[in-house]
C-alpha cells in the first residue's frame, strides 16, 4: 500500500459517485507517496533539484465509489530505465480485493535546476526504484491497453452524420 484517502463530498458528482478527475487526483497523491519512498520527497527534490514529470497516464474506471468510501492505492513498477519509470497502480475500496480503478503512468526524471530537462536518476534513487515491488506488464491486468473502437468489417463511417 502506498496511499490511503477518503472520498470527500466535494469530489462527488451529480451521479453520487467519485468524479473521474478525482480518481486522477488520488493517483497523483499516490505518485507523490511513491516519490517520497524513492528519495524524491520535498527535501530530496529541493536538495537534488530533481523531480518526476508524468508524461502519460491511462486510467481504467472499473466500478463506482461513493462519498465517504475509504480508498487505498497499491503501486508496482512495471519497468524503468536510467530516466523513466513505468508505474502501475490499482485503487481499492476499503479492504475489498478487487480494484475499483487502475492507472498506469510513464514518468520522466527531470533536472529542475534551470530550464527543465530530462536527467538520469542518481544511483541511490535508481537502486530504490529497482527495489520497489514490481509487476510484469502481462500481469498488470489493466495496463498496456489501447483505447479505440473495434474496426468494422464494412466501410461505413462510424462518425455521427449531421442532422
Amino acid at each position: 500500500m502506498i496511499y490511503r484517502d477518503t472520498v470527500k463530498a466535494e469530489w462527488v458528482d451529480y451521479n453520487g459517485h467519485l468524479r473521474d478527475a478525482f480518481y486522477m487526483l488520488i493517483y497523483s497523491l499516490a505518485t507523490d507517496a511513491f516519490m517520497d519512498r524513492i528519495g524524491l520527497d520535498d527535501a530530496g527534490r529541493r536538495a537534488r533539484q530533481r523531480t518526476l514529470y508524468t508524461l502519460e497516464a491511462h486510467i481504467s474506471y472499473l466500478r463506482e465509489i461513493k462519498e465517504g468510501a475509504a480508498v487505498r492505492v497499491e503501486a508496482r513498477v512495471v519497468a524503468h530505465d536510467k530516466k523513466r519509470v513505468h508505474l502501475y497502480m490499482e485503487m481499492f475500496e476499503g479492504d475489498v480485493a478487487e480494484p475499483v480503478c487502475a492507472c498506469e503512468q510513464m514518468m520522466l526524471h527531470i533536472d529542475s535546476s534551470g530550464a527543465p530537462k530530462s536527467a538520469s536518476f542518481d544511483e541511490d534513487i535508481a537502486a530504490r526504484i529497482a527495489a520497489e515491488p514490481a509487476v510484469a506488464l502481462k500481469d498488470a491486468r489493466y495496463a498496456g491497453r489501447v483505447i479505440g473502437l473495434p474496426a468494422r468489417a464494412s466501410s461505413a463511417s462510424s462518425a455521427v452524420a449531421p442532422a
